[in-house]
């Protein structure tokens, strides 16, 4: 089955289901071995991790979709990529969904941001007008092969314009043609609850950030206030810098690694992870006879 159909599956099945984010091909491979049945493809993490800057719009959609190419080579669940604002205009959302879908996306997300566009958590955001966002979703749809390739249209009005125009901007979105809506940073509990009850008949993402603007909920919250999907979209990179981080100060403390056992993994689990074994299976097939 294609990862593609496997991702409207998961859209069609009763539940919310939680969507942690990945970074690079290591952290996608994780999140699939833990059990988790999708991966995001977080721009804001690939940000961090591949450039090292802030989420201010400085990825290209090619450094994007490279990253996107190798964790689809290492995976077999589907990947929902964060595609920022599509990357330019319309005609751009259109090479972006070509090559987002070459690399082996099974979810393009495309928000409303001007370019360059902010972390959604961020202050100081600006959004295009409605009509040009809904010239985006068109163009996306439009350029898709696969007509089981998810496109999630995602507003970041709240912060600009208020809670009003976000809705009749999801309305338009889903008017549009997504398969998805994503209203990003509402600030309450009663924001939560107004998004759903608002926009019936299609699937919600909520993005928990850790010390952001949204308020944490749980998955069952998530579920009773009728949001599909729970995004923890940086939730593993921010655990990875505290563990490395920590490691390092015992490192530069101790002048050892005598105490690090406790913060790092096992050599086996490493290599397991790595698929060290796989790799001798296949030197032993096809190298052995040389």
């Amino acid at each position: 089955m294609k990862k593609t159909q496997m991702f409207q599956l998961l859209l069609q099945e009763p539940g919310s289901f939680i969507l942690p984010g990945a970074y690079d091909s290591m952290s996608a491979r994780l999140i699939e071995e833990t059990g988790f049945k999708a991966i995001y493809a977080t721009g804001a993490g690939i940000s961090n991790a591949q450039l090292g800057w802030a989420d201010v719009g400085l990825t290209t959609m090619k450094e994007v979709a490279d990253v996107v190419a190798r964790m689809n080579d290492v995976t077999t669940v589907p990947i929902i990529v964060d595609a920022d604002t599509g990357f330019g205009n319309a005609i751009n959302v259109m090479r972006t969904v070509r090559e987002l879908e070459r690399a082996g996306a099974a979810a393009i997300q495309i928000e409303d941001q001007v370019s360059p566009k902010k972390c959604g958590h961020f202050s100081g955001k600006a959004v295009i007008s409605q009509e040009e966002m809904v010239g985006k979703i068109k163009a996306a749809l439009d350029t898709r092969l696969d007509e089981n390739l998810a496109i999630i249209a995602r507003t970041d009005a709240i912060a600009v314009n208020g809670m009003n125009d976000a809705i009749e901007r999801a309305h338009a979105y889903k008017e549009a043609g997504s398969d998805v809506i994503f209203i990003e940073a509402p600030t309450t509990f009663e924001h939560l609850k107004q998004i759903t009850s608002s926009v019936k008949g299609i699937p919600h993402i909520i993005n928990l950030v850790e010390g952001g603007k949204t308020p944490l909920v749980s998955l069952e919250e998530v579920e009773e206030l009728g949001f599909k999907i729970m995004l923890c979209a940086n939730t593993i990179l921010r655990t990875a810098i505290k563990g490395i981080t920590e490691s390092l100060k015992v490192l530069k403390k101790e002048g050892s690694q005598e105490n690090l056992h406790d913060l790092i993994c096992t050599w086996e689990e490493r290599q397991n992870l790595f698929k060290l074994k796989q790799v001798k299976e296949l030197e032993k097939e096809y190298l052995n006879s040389l």
